[in-house]
């Protein structure tokens, strides 16, 4: 399925072993990785193209269904479950919808999806016409095209997934020390686990596409992936913190060729493995990326210029994504994003043995 930017090899858990190297090594074959090119399985060879999701009954009672996200490696054999991908959520509330795991209801469905990865559940509403998830719409969503029915995403209730806090330090400002010299970040904890700093900081402008961004560039994102990491105690070598460089907005051309003539601010997330620029955004970084623009003193309010509510267009590689946010008194009471999903192809793959 297609969720967003992004696209996902969806499995029913049943179909898998349990979780482990029996597990991985299936999916691999399945992917046909570790290969560039996937040539030998169902990847797409690309970061937003290498992914699974995992569908399986409900574990808590407030949620419809569980969902586990893997990032599959193309050049590793390695398949990173410590994220999740809200582009793939979208798809995820489409194909509860369509396989009949919750209560089907026109004209919008609700689907509470409990996100094992993160332990947390968010809530899509799904449109739905004549008993299916609906594909046609008006929703343009840059880096996919044509345009589609909108999907709903609500994370607000999503912060703390990994440290426990919406904001891990205790602070909406930490300052790390780095191979470049020390970075002001600021590390939320809300859908996914994100750090956010100046993209001067790593040498960067925060408007750059694939071909504009170097080994050294990679490098200092790195850095202070790491710092990140070690400063909240958890593993420096998995996929989060997932690493945002945020920038004032300025004109940019895009990696179709287009021009972003106006947005809120610039971001640029490289991430993966291995690293590299995505070429979109991810969905639950938006939704991060929104509340911390909410968060007086931010490295993300610097860039937007002042601290806000609602609404925030957000600049990156395939044009503008936007997300809406609130925060009162601390707590994150939206946190919000629209997608658009459809299923692709449906039947039985075959794993080398």
């Amino acid at each position: 399925m297609r969720g967003g930017t992004s696209k996902a090899v969806f499995l029913a858990a049943d179909d898998l072993p349990p979780p482990g190297e029996e597990r991985d090594a299936l999916v691999l074959g399945l992917f046909g990785s570790p290969d560039p090119r996937q040539i030998d399985g169902l990847g797409g060879a690309d970061l937003l193209t290498s992914k699974l999701a995992i569908i399986g009954p409900p574990t808590r009672g407030d949620a419809d269904l569980d969902y586990t996200f893997g990032q599959v490696s193309i050049t590793e054999p390695v398949v990173d479950y410590d994220l999740n991908c809200g582009n793939i959520s979208a798809a995820v509330g489409a194909y509860a919808v369509d396989e009949r795991l919750v209560t089907v209801t026109e004209p919008v469905t609700t689907v509470r999806i409990h996100n094992t990865n993160t332990g947390k559940v968010l809530v899509a509403h799904v449109p739905v016409v004549a008993g299916h998830a609906a594909v046609k719409g008006d929703l343009v969503v840059d880096g996919v095209p044509g345009s589609g029915a909108a999907i709903a995403l609500d994370y607000a209730d999503t912060a703390g997934g990994v440290t426990g806090s919406l904001l891990p330090t205790g602070a909406t400002r930490d300052v790390l020390e780095t191979p470049r010299g020390p970075v002001e970040v600021t590390i939320v904890d809300l859908a996914n686990l994100s750090v956010f700093f100046p993209a001067e900081a790593v040498g960067m402008t925060g408007t750059e596409g694939p071909e504009e961004v170097t080994a050294a560039h990679v490098e200092a994102v790195e850095a202070v992936k790491r710092a990140a990491a070690d400063r909240l105690g958890i593993a420096g070598d998995g996929l989060v913190p997932v690493p945002v460089a945020v920038a004032p907005f300025r004109p940019y051309e895009t990696i179709s060729g287009g021009t972003v003539d106006d947005a809120d601010l610039c971001a640029r997330v490289i991430g993966g493995r291995p690293p590299a620029l995505h070429k979109a955004y991810p969905g639950t970084v938006s939704a991060t990326t929104a509340v911390a623009a909410a968060l007086a003193g931010s490295v993300v309010v610097d860039a937007v210029g002042t601290a806000r509510s609602g609404p925030l267009r957000i600049g990156h590689p395939s044009g503008i994504m936007e997300a809406s946010a609130a925060v009162i008194d601390g707590q994150v009471t939206e946190a919000t994003y629209l997608r658009t999903a459809r299923r692709l192809a449906e039947g039985v793959a075959y794993v080398p043995r």
